[in-house]
């Protein structure tokens, strides 16, 4: 073979080795999105034109919380919350309606009071899709069934179901292992 034969032989192996390192990188970034953001990955794949456009956009999720300044609650307010969380809870039983109201507006205290901007239900979503991507569905359905007791067409169990979705993402904002539900009893 000639000079430049080996030339271009080496030129096309070169080429093909950097698509190869490429579409390894663009598979390694993928596979580390869709473990960050989880069922949210998904979601957001089967909302936009393309993986591609969907990436982009998780990508930019991830700039805009780099640049939020966001604090673990203090224990005392930790505690407050709670307990705000276990009064909800029994007034559930008296008033669902109000109660789911009132989750809703007990999750929203919470996020707020750990620095999330507060502005439309997609904004905030996108924002807490970074750190609590395994519970956002649920605030996701929480929130829908919370528009339908608005306009007062929920049924209770609707609103039950809205109270436990808004425990697992309230139980993820405070840090709460047992999902927010009661202590459990020692013995």
């Amino acid at each position: 073979m000639s000079d430049g034969t080996w030339l271009a032989v080496i030129v096309l192996a070169l080429i093909v080795i950097a698509f190869a390192m490429m579409a390894v990188g663009r598979y390694r970034r993928s596979r580390a999105l869709r473990e960050r953001f989880g069922p949210e990955y998904d979601r957001t794949v089967a909302e936009r034109p393309s993986r591609r456009v969907a990436e982009r956009d998780l990508r930019a999720r991830e700039r805009r919380h780099a640049g939020l300044e966001l604090r673990e609650l203090e224990p005392h307010k930790r505690q407050w919350y709670a307990e705000q969380w276990t009064r909800t809870q029994a007034h559930f039983v008296e008033e669902p309606e109000v109660a789911t109201r009132e989750a809703d507006h007990l999750v929203t205290e919470v996020m707020a009071e750990k620095g999330y901007p507060m502005g439309d239900f997609g904004t905030l979503a996108d924002d807490l899709s970074v750190e609590h991507a395994q519970t956002l569905g649920h605030y996701r359905d929480a929130h829908e069934i919370n528009q339908v007791n608005e306009r007062g067409q929920a049924s209770t169990e609707q609103l039950r179901q809205a109270l436990m979705h808004y425990r697992v993402l309230f139980a993820d904002l405070l840090g709460d292992q047992r999902g927010g539900g009661p202590a459990p009893r020692p013995g």
